[in-house]
């Protein structure tokens, strides 16, 4: 028997450092675990240090596959999916943590333990007959491209909810169910309808948010010596070396905590539903199907972002359980969990969860791209309709890829908007999903909106560029002056330019044929925001249309170079800010990286050994590239070191002036000075 381990720490503290010890035990057949405490720390410097750590932890699984630790035969993912599917990948116990008054104490599991874990199975029949719909046998997402490429578990053979959840983990959380059930049944004869649906949803939140913590998919976090959860990211992977918590204690994802943590929002929630609020009135349905007569003043809605989230089939991880947990409570509920699984796309109606996935089309990848961008089209004529005439659209956003901001901004002017504002507003928690281990952006652009005048004409393109430029220029001095600096500057900028262009249906080109794309007119918008900055910068933060004409001049490797500096110098920068740097200046933060070398990727400073354990248990992606993180680095003029660095540029484009610059570095150190 092989073990599928990424790493072995237990414990990685200053003070603190426990390590699962692997041996093949004495007939080869498989390995014999044990405890080891106050593991030392060795090395001359950190990155000596970093490197033992890694070689004495170092688990048996990599990129390739899985190391056998008693004859070292290499079998890889492929031979893996193969047994998974054969349903020979089983897991057994390694270690247990148990609280003491000196904080954690690992030992060795007992054969009680172990058979305490095995003997689970043997109740969940019973405990499942009581409860709505049996044990979760509805099928898991089948993994694939764009948004599928979240799941993996379908691949090794997890092809059923309930594979995703130990036993003794089925036994707890049905148990759960069958208790929550029993609440609500003496609600009934003791408190009346509306307290018995009030109170069985706040412990239906509970169980929910509970269920994050109790999955196959949990890492143990080494640092603070707790379990993780399992939607560390918006995916579900195979997660090899997992635990499990006693859900009754006082401990990281127990009931007490997560239950707890719901009732912390009633404070809000009452202030919100106070007498003068409307009652709000849920409804579910597609938003192309909402009835054009009703008209309202506001239409807020935060859209889907292509294929970054297949938001329903992470939804069925937890739609199962609630779907048994409130079975029978109200005839809304019911309704709303009348499928197995939560609303899909559905091709014959051309309606459905809007996202780009090709496996809602066949494979087609061009199809799955064109019914979002058109979907998107749809829902905003809908609400065009749906709005009174001076009513707002109000459009949260939040893409790193220039291309879904342009797909936006169309559907939106199509649609018979005019985007006459963009506010950029932080809120994205640091630690959310997103957030860790990803290039994913801080904020999110709030997008105002109000309808086009029927009579609108279209415009030409130099009269639309001349009020842009007209517009925007004394807003980027009120944006600055009040304070509003980095890439929500940019953002800032951008809604009083989108009012030139959006207010007409079509631009067309003064010049030659064709209409100005969005694309175009916002490559404008954002070098002018960029020209700005940059001569601000290089005037000290002095207004000076000198320092913006020499910007203008600038190159746009070069530019980039020059925001990033002034704004993070050579530390480490969040990846969302110089993405949105790079497109503003004309190039992507992929060709800052391969092609100019200017800019490296990182994890973030001083977080190596905790975004390695955290990702350390999940499924490598194939398609993670080097130049992935959530931080950038500026390179060093030394660390620059292209033979043809400053002498000419790839694919014969003109040659950067920071080329130039560190070029001139390199040859000041060698002493040529001729």
């Amino acid at each position: 028997m092989v073990p599928l381990l990424k790493t072995r720490w237990l414990c990685k503290k200053n003070n603190k450092r426990v390590l699962l010890a692997m041996e093949p035990n004495p007939d080869m057949s498989g390995v014999d675990f044990a405890i080891e405490s106050n593991v030392p720390v060795k090395g001359g410097n950190a990155a000596q240090k970093r490197e033992h750590d890694k070689r004495i932890a170092a688990g048996t699984m990599s990129r390739s596959g899985v190391k056998c630790p008693c004859c070292g035969t290499i079998m890889t993912m492929e031979d893996i999916r193969v047994e998974g599917k054969a349903g020979r990948l089983c897991s057994t116990m390694t270690a247990v943590a148990i609280d003491s008054q000196n904080g954690k104490h690992y030992r060795m599991p007992t054969s009680h333990d172990i058979q305490m874990a095995t003997d689970a199975e043997k109740s969940l029949s019973e405990l499942f007959s009581q409860i709505p719909f049996g044990i979760p046998e509805e099928p898991t997402p089948k993994g694939g491209n764009g948004a599928s490429r979240a799941f993996s578990v379908d691949g090794y053979g997890f092809d059923q909810w309930k594979k995703l959840f130990t036993p003794r983990q089925l036994l707890a959380l049905g148990t759960f169910v069958k208790c929550i059930r029993a609440v609500r049944d003496e609600c009934t004869t003791t408190h009346g309808a509306e307290w018995r649906e009030a109170i069985t949803t706040y412990l239906a939140c509970g169980f929910d948010r509970m269920l994050d913590f109790n999955s196959t998919g949990l890492s143990w976090i080494t640092s603070v010596e707790a379990i993780g959860h399992t939607f560390v990211r918006y995916a579900l992977p195979i997660t090899w070396d997992f635990n499990e918590a006693a859900t009754i204690n006082a401990v990281r994802g127990g009931w007490d905590m997560c239950l707890g943590a719901c009732m912390e929002s009633l404070q809000t929630i009452g202030k919100a539903a106070n007498e003068v609020a409307p009652i709000p009135k849920p409804m579910n349905k597609s938003a192309i199907g909402l009835n054009s007569e009703d008209k309202y003043d506001i239409v807020l809605t935060d859209p889907p972002y292509y294929d970054a989230i297949p938001y329903s089939d992470l939804m069925d991880f937890f739609y199962i359980w609630l779907r048994r947990t409130l079975l029978g409570l109200s005839l809304g509920l019911d309704t709303a969990f009348e499928e197995p699984l939560s609303p899909k796309w559905e091709s014959a109606d051309n309606d459905g969860e809007l996202i780009d996935d090709s496996s809602r089309h066949g494979g087609d990848g061009a199809k799955s791209k064109a019914t979002y961008e058109n979907g998107m089209f749809r829902v905003f004529e809908q609400c065009c309709r749906s709005l009174s005439d001076s009513g707002r659209l109000v459009i949260v956003f939040a893409h790193k890829h220039p291309d879904a901001w342009e797909t936006l901004v169309s559907a939106i002017i199509r649609a018979g908007f005019v985007v006459d504002g963009s506010w950029p507003i932080q809120t994205e928690q640091a630690a959310r999903m997103r957030a860790q281990s990803s290039a994913a952006l801080a904020s999110s652009v709030w997008l105002v909106c109000r309808k086009r005048p029927a009579t609108a004409r279209p415009g030409w393109d130099n009269q639309v560029l001349d009020d842009m430029r007209t517009n925007i220029r004394d807003m980027l001095r009120e944006f600055w002056d009040a304070g509003i600096r980095g890439p929500d500057f940019v953002w800032a900028a951008t809604g009083p330019a989108m009012e030139a262009y959006s207010k007409h249906p079509v631009v067309k080109k003064a010049n030659e044929p064709g209409p100005m794309t969005v694309s175009e007119f916002l490559t404008h918008v954002r070098r002018i925001v960029v020209d700005f900055v940059v001569g601000r910068v290089l005037s000290g933060d002095k207004e000076g249309d000198a320092d913006i004409a020499a910007a203008d001049r600038l190159d746009e490797p070069t530019a980039y170079y020059l925001l990033h500096r002034h704004d993070f110098g050579m530390d480490e920068a969040p990846a969302g800010a110089c993405i949105l740097y790079a497109v503003s200046c004309g190039i992507s933060d992929r060709e800052l990286a391969q092609t100019w070398d200017l800019i490296g990727f990182t994890k973030g400073k001083g977080k190596d050994d905790e975004d390695e354990e955290a990702d350390a248990d999940a499924e490598s992606d194939d398609e993670t590239e080097d130049n992935s993180g959530s931080k950038v680095k500026l390179r060093t003029w030394a660390q620059r070191k292209g033979k043809s660095l400053g002498y000419e540029a790839p694919g014969g484009k003109p040659i950067p002036l920071i080329d130039r610059v560190h070029r001139l570095m390199h040859l000041w150190k060698a002493g040529d000075l001729s």
